[in-house]
Order: structure tokens, then sequence, then C-alpha cells
């Protein structure tokens, strides 16, 4: 049986649970359930604090687990990732009241504020600096105006709201991170985890790429199928009317209007495109 655990709360976990769906496992319809059985995939769920998954998980308690890299790294379990996932990205950054520093350098003997000690601390170490480290939960703002704190590190999106608390980013980002499935790294890899990777995979490369159809002309073949070159090469079926192809290819989701343009000025007509929610490559 494997035993994996997923988010109960925050950013992370409606779309780990919508990925899993994706791969073809149960998921929970109620919140409150913390346990859930998936007898067909031999698979136990157990819902947990996004903070708290990198501990159960190093300790050996459960499987695998998906969580933040950034928690991952803050918790400094024997965890490791073995999957990046491709959703809830982030950014942390250093910011400070104007005029307060200009570099990671200027930190030193000053006071900073954060939920991720763990990742602060260690970056500092790792820049040559030494600065006291304050843990708080939560928004972190109000720390510089409250006197708490000199500056901050947390993430950073668009900065709005470090700059309605009248902070500014300085310095290079500490961190960029994602959602990640995490494994102990010194445990051999189970088959049904193999399995929940290459699931996994089959999502995150789906939700890359659509199908494309299309009709062409047998003697611009050649140039459409340069257009559309596929994973590994397109499918090219004769139609039932002599001198046309019908062609089936996979494309890049973000770029199939542009390609779509390029094969209708091209001569294709039909050009028809799928949504893919799984795949194995």
């Amino acid at each position: 049986m494997l035993r994996i655990a997923v988010p109960n709360k925050g950013s992370l976990s409606e779309p780990a649970s919508q990925m899993l769906i994706e791969a073809g496992y149960r998921q929970r319809h109620d919140s409150r359930e913390l346990v859930l059985l998936d007898a067909d995939n031999e698979t136990e769920f157990f819902f947990l604090r996004p903070r708290d998954i990198a501990v159960y998980v190093g300790s050996g308690q459960l499987d695998v687990g998906i969580t933040g890299e950034d928690l991952l790294l803050d918790s400094g379990a024997n965890a490791e990732s073995i999957l990046p996932l491709g959703f809830a990205g982030s950014t942390f950054r250093f910011a400070a009241m104007p005029g307060t520093a200009e570099s990671v350098a200027d930190l030193a003997g000053k006071r900073i504020a954060t939920a991720y000690p763990g990742v602060v601390t260690s970056y500092l170490s790792e820049q040559g600096v030494e600065a006291e480290v304050i843990r708080l939960d939560g928004a972190v703002e109000t720390s510089v105006r409250l006197g708490v704190a000199d500056a901050i590190a947390d993430v950073v999106s668009t900065g709005t709201t470090l700059r309605n608390a009248g902070l500014e980013v300085f310095g290079d980002p500490l961190l960029t991170s994602q959602a990640v499935l995490i494994q102990r790294p010194d445990v051999e890899t189970p088959s049904l985890v193999e399995q929940l990777v290459r699931r996994l995979q089959g999502v995150i490369i789906a939700r890359q790429y659509v199908l494309m159809d299309y009709d062409i002309a047998d003697a611009l073949v050649e140039k459409a199928v340069a257009i559309t070159p596929g994973i590994e090469s397109p499918t090219v079926s004769p139609l039932h009317e002599r001198g046309w192809s019908a062609v089936r290819s996979m494309v890049k989701r973000r770029d199939t209007n542009a390609v779509m343009d390029e094969l209708w000025q091209l001569g294709a007509r039909g050009i028809l495109v799928t949504a893919i929610t799984a795949c194995r490559l």
C-alpha cells in the first residue's frame, strides 16, 4: 500500500488534488476527511498541513508527499524533491523601508522577520551574513512598522502588498519555489511510487500540449510537418479524396493559435484542436 501526504489546505491543496484526479486517483469530497483509501490504486492519502508533510515523509511514516519546495527546505527534513509539479510557483525576496538596505550584505547585524526561518538562515549563512532571524506566522509586512524587525523575507508576486506597507524589494531572490513530489533520499523506490511519478509526468506533459488535426494537400505535407513536428513524428494518413492527407500531431498549448494561423496560410483546412487530459510518452 502506497501512503501519500497531500496538502490539507492553502494554495497547494486544490491544485494537488486536481492533479491527482487527472492522474487517475480518488480524492476526497469532504474537506473534513483527513484519510482516504483508494483501493483500486492500492494507495492511501493523508491530508496534512503543508508545512508538516516534509517531516512525515522524512521520518519514513509516509512514502511520498506533495508540498512546496520552500516548505521542504525550511523544514530541514530528511526528504528530497523527486518531481517538480509545475504549480504554486513563488519567489522569495528581501524587503525593507527605503534606504535601509540595497544588498544582502547590508543586512548584517539587522533583524529579519520571516515565516521561513530555515530558508533565510541557510541563505544568510551561504552569503556569510550574520543577522537575527525572527520567526513570525502569517503576514510579516507589518513587522517593520511595528518595530519588531528591520527587514523581512517573504513570498513576492507583484509586490503590491509590500508597497502598500511602505516596503521595497532589494537584492537577489533567496529562492524560487514550486510544488514538488518528495521522498526520502535513502530508500528504494517502490513500483507504486514509480507508477505515481509516470502518471504525474503524463499529466504535466498533457497540460503543456494539445492534439491538432488538419487536412493538407499531399504536395504540402512536408512543409506542414515542419510546422507541427510533434513529439516524435506526426501521424499522416491518406484521405478518401485523392491528393489530400490528414495529419495529427501534438503541439505546444501556448503556440496553438499561432500554429493554426501558419497552417491555414499554408493551405491546411479542417484544423481541429483537442485537449489532452493524460498521456505516456
